[in-house]
């Protein structure tokens, strides 16, 4: 097993994107300790700490030029395109053909595959409530910090408004829609509401998480 900080170096992981999983799987962490049903929540961290390790292939690089910094663009452009030779184009196969050479198992490969947001629906439907918490956990997290759904939502619509794959108004509120109900099964079974996951709250979680291997 290897320690997740040595294996973000390997990967060429850029710092604000190693910081955005290690925020998800901290708010992952806060939700798990907070419920009172069983949960996988080793494989549940491990998933989020490994959801986006092939982002690089999607980033607009001159979006936040100061987080190329300080290796700086031009470093980041040629990992981008080491990245596309060798998994493609899509970002999503990318982080499960990754997750798949780390030797995670079936049950993470399919945690990571449902953080899409395609599954919104299916996700609301299905009972797996680890498929819930990582979905939930990566969509309270924007590059910033910890935000609510509807901050993440707002933030996501104006990142993504020149994307080809961005969301037209309609699929945008059927989205939150999805989401709201996710919310609602998480939370209703956690001591914990929704906003006492926060910034400050997951700071120890953060602490917890330098030392996770996989």
């Amino acid at each position: 097993m290897k320690k997740i900080g040595d294996i973000y170096k390997e990967y060429k992981i850029m710092p604000f994107l190693m910081m955005h999983q290690m925020r998800v799987a901290s708010v992952a962490m806060q939700i798990c300790e907070s419920l009172d049903m069983q949960i996988d929540e080793e494989s549940i961290v491990r998933a989020c700490l490994l959801h986006d390790m092939g982002n690089v292939i999607k980033f607009n690089l001159g979006h936040f030029p100061e987080e190329n910094e300080p290796e700086g663009t031009e470093y980041w452009k040629k990992v981008q395109d080491e990245y596309i030779l060798k998994y493609g184009e899509d970002e999503h196969v990318a982080s499960l053909a990754i997750s798949k050479e780390l030797g995670a198992s079936s049950y993470i490969y399919d945690l990571i595959h449902s953080v899409d947001a395609s599954y919104v629906e299916i996700i609301s439907k299905e009972e797996d409530f680890g498929k819930k918490i990582c979905f939930y956990a990566d969509n309270r997290v924007t590059p910033h910090g910890v935000a609510s759904l509807l901050e993440r939502n707002i933030e996501a619509k104006e990142r993504y408004k020149d994307h080809p794959h961005s969301f037209t108004e309609e699929e945008r509120l059927y989205f939150m829609k999805n989401m709201t109900e996710i919310e609602k099964q998480i939370f209703s079974h956690s001591k914990i509401k929704p906003e006492d996951i926060n910034d400050e709250s997951i700071k120890n979680y953060l602490e917890k998480l330098q030392d996770f291997s996989i």
